[in-house]
């Protein structure tokens, strides 16, 4: 018992969010902007911290045909930077800014990270795999026309094809950008944090 007091006590003390004035500099919101954030992140998770179970279910939400779990648990990856287990207002709104006002450069890095699952600098056939099979595990079955089982693989074999330029069955940082500043509908989905290729 005296464990789970002692970490709830630390969970207590990372929640605060840094500095309004640090948000400002990290960030390309406005202050009026992330005060109104501010007031929705803690409506929606009041102890100032989320959990990725919270974070499934809330994400969940907006995917009701299919199942969200698996992208989440990704998602939730890619906007924990501290690799804390638990996203903090600073956590949601940096990464928030990269996605929705950030330099090509800088959503490529995200959604680059997104893809690297476990964070080497290289994305590999079997991350892009499991990144694309919860992308269409997400979607649902209902999609028209219905998606072949082997989808997810064609995907991959396509990315590849475009990205690993070397050849060495990893796509590295250097090669992700070059492609996809070379292909610019593949920059625009960025945008969204998620390229699908």
């Amino acid at each position: 018992a005296d464990g789970g007091d002692a970490e709830l006590e630390l969970s207590a003390a990372r929640h605060q969010p840094e500095g309004l004035e640090q948000l400002l500099a990290q960030t390309k919101f406005t202050k009026k902007e992330l005060q109104s954030l501010y007031r929705g992140f803690k409506n929606e998770c009041p102890s100032g911290l989320v959990d990725e179970e919270t974070f499934k279910l809330i994400y969940s939400q907006f995917f009701p045909q299919g199942d969200a779990s698996t992208y989440a648990h990704f998602l939730f990856d890619a906007f924990d930077a501290d690799r804390n287990g638990a996203l903090c207002f600073q956590d949601f709104v940096v990464g928030l800014s990269v996605l929705l006002r950030g330099t090509v450069h800088q959503k490529l890095k995200w959604a680059f990270n997104l893809y690297d699952i476990n964070k080497d600098g290289y994305i590999t056939k079997e991350e892009m795999l499991e990144i694309m099979k919860s992308i269409y595990d997400m979607l649902g079955r209902s999609t028209h026309p219905p998606l072949r089982d082997s989808a997810p693989a064609e995907h991959v074999e396509f990315f590849f094809q475009k990205m690993d330029r070397n050849g060495d069955g990893v796509v590295t940082f250097e090669e992700f950008l070059e492609t996809c500043q070379k292909v610019s509908s593949w920059a625009r989905g960025v945008k969204f944090g998620i390229t699908i290729v």
